[in-house]
């Protein structure tokens, strides 16, 4: 756990995962069009430096603009969802697999309603305005921490399957031996 956040484990370093075992991932890549639409936008706010100064200020103003614009969209374009063994990486947080309940697909109407008015403060989420669906993951026991994590995703049924299927085979691996007489 950190932060005091139940159901967030703290991230590996330097871990490699060979390909049989990764079950999902999905970079959250911004699309081609809030590029081209940065361009204007960038080149009309610059541009009002020419009102107030000449020489190299209202180019270098465009620049800074530039350059402010393209880390915030590179780091928007940051943010990986991958499931591998037991676990679901969300951007930088680890959610533990044995600790989710359930597990679905939302379309857009329901991500929509999670992601405004039937929404828990408390809740984890992994959201981008140009992904319309998500994946809502809630926490078998969540305690006084997290009810439920709600990963935004191009592929809402390929990660809840995937989620379901790293569920299960860490279930058959790990086994219920209690019973076993």
């Amino acid at each position: 756990m950190t932060g005091g956040r139940r159901g967030v484990v703290p991230p590996r370093r330097a871990q490699r995962v060979s390909p049989q075992g990764a079950g999902y991932r999905e970079r959250l890549l911004v699309p081609v069009s809030y590029w081209l639409l940065a361009v204007p936008v960038v080149l009309t706010l610059g541009a009002e430096a020419y009102f107030f100064v000449d020489g190299f200020i209202p180019p270098l103003v465009i620049g800074v603009l530039a350059a402010i614009v393209a880390t915030f969209l590179v780091h928007w374009s940051s943010a990986t969802i991958e499931v591998t063994g037991a676990v679901l990486r969300a951007g930088r947080d680890t959610l533990a697999l044995n600790e989710a309940g359930e597990v679905v697909a939302l379309d857009e109407k329901q991500a929509a309603a999670l992601r405004g008015p039937r929404a828990d403060p408390s809740a984890h989420i992994l959201l981008r305005p140009y992904l319309k669906r998500a994946v809502y993951v809630g926490l078998a026991d969540p305690g006084e921490g997290v009810p439920y994590w709600l990963v935004a995703t191009r592929h809402p049924d390929k990660l809840a399957a995937a989620i379901e299927r790293a569920r299960q085979s860490d279930s058959h691996q790990s086994g219920d031996w209690e019973s076993v007489g």
